[in-house]
């Protein structure tokens, strides 16, 4: 069997893994070998994960971490070394948006609300794990952007700026770390089965007629995105760098 997709040694850490995407990201790696990280804002949440995990038989870790509080950001960085030696991969998936409606309602407190927990804190989170990476010989750094950071929207305008950043953030290191082998990339997922769309998976008509819209003809899945994330962590994806992956049914082709 090929070895591509095997993560068996690498120390994984994923941060919003307590539930969607996160959570299936953290699931699929540890399911490939990796020692997995699970990391959101509720202790209570990530200890619930990381627990049925480890009844799986599979190795995880929680660590509680605000994305925007950069203590708590270091905090999950030496945590996860003192334990375990080391960060392999770092996926960047918690991320916040409060508000939805046109750019212009959006407060100054709300706008900086986003840009800190999706901008800055990714930008902190990267700047903290990378010099281990560097002195690990290399590793795979995967940022959680969106189709909104691709298009425009009338309603999560300011969110789409803060994924659109994010994607930046990933060429930029993948420019700068290539060198050390350090591959940085970003997923850019279309309209997926998590929260952050529970207002229209709640509405079957209105649901209908945008499955009916997307050339797959159906939501994604968080699995479809871990899928992806595995892809740039491993081996598989060894050539791959600087790139936003976007996985979305198609939505963007249309």
């Amino acid at each position: 069997m090929s070895t591509l997709f095997d993560l068996t040694g690498k120390v994984a850490v994923i941060t919003g893994s307590t539930k969607g995407i996160g959570r299936s990201i953290a699931e699929e790696f540890a399911r490939a070998g990796a020692r997995v990280v699970i990391s959101s804002r509720k202790a209570d949440a990530c200890e619930k994960v990381a627990g049925e995990l480890q009844a799986q038989g599979l190795e995880a870790m929680p660590i509680p971490c605000h994305v925007g509080d950069k203590a708590q950001l270091q905090n999950l960085v030496d945590t996860t070394i003192n334990t375990w030696g080391k960060i392999d991969i770092l996926v960047c998936n918690a991320a916040t948006n409060p508000v939805y409606g046109p750019t212009a309602n959006v407060s100054d407190e709300a706008f900086d609300k986003i840009m800190a927990t999706n901008v800055k804190g990714t930008f902190w989170l990267c700047n903290m794990v990378i010099p281990q990476m560097t002195r690990l010989g290399g590793g795979s750094i995967v940022l959680l952007s969106s189709i909104a950071g691709i298009r425009a929207s009338a309603n999560i305008g300011v969110y789409g700026m803060s994924k659109a950043a994010e994607a930046g953030l990933a060429r930029n290191l993948a420019l700068e770390y290539g060198p050390q082998n350090i591959r940085v990339n970003s997923i850019a997922p279309g309209l997926i089965r998590t929260d952050f769309a529970q207002a229209l998976l709640d509405d079957p008509d209105r649901l209908t007629r945008v499955e009916q819209s997307l050339p797959l003809r159906r939501v994604g899945e968080p699995v479809d995105i871990a899928g992806v994330a595995l892809f740039l962590a491993s081996s598989a994806g060894a050539y791959v760098t600087g790139q936003t992956i976007v996985a979305d049914g198609g939505d963007t082709i249309t």
